[in-house]
């Protein structure tokens, strides 16, 4: 049976986005119709607001013009994230975007700059990075003088949502209006066949795609599929979403996460408004007090009450059971603490496009799916992970809790390789990379013991000049970047 009628449940950014690419790459296929389910009385989470470059590449597949995108969701330039109490009480490190230095001679360009650190030198390696230069002059253009600015954004999700809509409308994506009350399986096989409207209306598709949120209306309302629960590693189960007016002054071009009492603070800024949040444990904090302690400490004056979010750290024991599969917070959760919620979804659809049927489903490529999809989640998971159990910023009963707790035993082999010899050990296929481990292993407070042998070829003036080299070009890169600001305004004006 050829598999022509696709139905996403859910919209949302999830479900948009889900719709825009699936359209774009797969819509003009003969007697393939795409259908989007979705209830107007049915709120959206709405708060995932800082992004990572990856979200750039997306766009391209959708053909979306940067600036356009802009305009239309109120975004603003991240070059990185901004890590205040993390690594100790009034401390603050940069996790740029982008790449530190330059590798060298085999070795990675942190086993040198260690070095040089050992040595004498500097303490600075964000010296070695444009970005986190240019979040601190609060300055950015997509060139240098010197190259390409690694960048991503900061928007208004439930804009990109009705950005990405009228994408999709655009490409023959059919919307349909209503709340989901029954959903009626294959007696035989065990799939979803159909789901029923309150209006009374059925829908029936070959294949469906969950973004219906936390509740997971097919992936576990229907098949039961499962839930792997990781709050014994990431206990934080709530979040208070605020948003806020935008401080005087420019536009900071990064996200701000702020390590607090129980959990972590952001402050996202928009052309427009400040997004904030705190995400906390409510066995260490309560509603009522997580929410007044993020309005009292706000830059501007709200602009909403306080939104409570509740949620489970982890993921669904399948993504892919069946012919449904599941996207966005049908699938899982991680905190949002390296901007990874929107990245998540994109990769969960790029995978999905690269293995969707054309006929019957395969069991082993929905093993294969399934296995893949886990192992990124748990590849960012001890990514954040790190951040807490690394953390000396914050001495109260939540964050000894999070630091005593035991370690998956994959990062235990990270920590303990970076602690003796400088090396980070990453999987080729892995989004965080060398550049970011080391720069929050490194900006948390931990220091290797040793560095990369490799690098003792390299004679010291030799290296000395390599770095300034370095450190020059970075510097007349930024001189070349206007204000943030500037090229906020560029963008606002519309092709005549």
């Amino acid at each position: 049976m050829s598999i022509d009628r696709i139905v996403i449940v859910g919209g949302g950014t999830a479900g948009w986005m889900c719709a825009a690419a699936l359209s774009q790459v797969l819509g003009k296929s003969p007697g393939r119709k795409i259908t989007l389910i979705e209830s107007e009385a049915i709120g959206t989470v709405g708060v995932g607001e800082a992004t990572v470059p990856s979200i750039r590449e997306f766009n391209r597949l959708l053909r979306i013009d940067e600036d356009e995108f802009l305009r239309a969701t109120n975004g603003s330039i991240k070059l990185g994230i901004e890590f205040v109490n993390w690594g100790g009480a009034g401390q603050s490190y940069f996790h740029p975007f982008g790449y530190f230095g330059t590798d060298m001679a085999g070795a990675g360009f942190h086993h040198y700059w260690l070095r040089h650190v050992r040595e004498g030198g500097d303490g600075d390696p964000w010296a070695y990075n444009l970005e986190a230069q240019a979040a601190k002059a609060g300055r950015f253009a997509r060139t240098s003088r010197h190259g390409p600015v690694n960048h991503a954004f900061h928007f208004d999700a439930s804009l990109y949502a009705g950005f990405l809509r009228e994408k999709a409308e655009e490409r023959g994506v059919a919307r349909v209006e209503g709340e989901i009350v029954d959903v009626a399986r294959d007696a035989e096989s065990g799939h979803v066949a159909s789901v029923a409207l309150k209006s009374g209306a059925r829908i029936e598709g070959d294949f469906f795609i969950d973004c219906s949120g936390f509740r997971g209306l097919l992936i576990e309302g229907a098949l039961e599929s499962g839930y792997r629960d990781w709050s014994q590693w990431l206990p934080c189960d709530r979040a208070v979403a605020m948003p806020s007016e935008n401080a005087p002054g420019e536009i900071t071009p990064f996200t701000r996460s702020t390590a607090r009492e129980s959990g972590w603070q952001w402050r996202i800024p928009l052309q427009n408004r400040t997004g904030n949040g705190y995400v906390y444990c409510s066995e260490y904090l309560s509603d009522d007090a997580a929410a007044g302690l993020l309005a009292s400490r706000l830059d501007g004056a709200p602009l909403a009450e306080p939104r409570t979010l509740r949620f489970v750290t982890g993921h669904r024991r399948k993504m892919w059971n069946g012919n449904v599969v599941a996207l966005g917070l049908a699938s899982g959760f991680l905190e949002p603490l390296e901007s990874t919620s929107i990245h998540l979804i994109q990769t969960g659809i790029i995978r999905l496009l690269g293995l969707f049927p054309r006929s019957g489903i395969d069991p082993a490529v929905v093993e294969r799916y399934n296995r893949d999809t886990i192992h990124e989640y748990e590849l960012v998971r001890d990514f954040v992970l790190t951040h807490y159990i690394t953390s000396a910023g914050v001495d109260t009963p939540f964050w000894t809790s999070v630091r005593d707790a035991p370690l998956p035993d994959s990062l235990a082999e990270r920590l303990d390789a970076f602690r003796t010899s400088g090396s980070i050990l990453t999987e080729p296929t892995e989004f965080f990379g060398p550049t970011n481990w080391f720069v929050v292993l490194w900006g948390q407070g931990l220091r290797p013991a040793d560095y990369h042998p490799i690098v003792d070829g390299l004679d010291k003036a030799e290296l000395e000049r390599r770095l300034a080299i370095l450190r020059q070009r970075n510097a007349e890169a930024l001189a070349s970047l206007p204000p943030h600001g500037a090229f906020l305004a560029s963008t606002a004006r519309t092709p005549s």
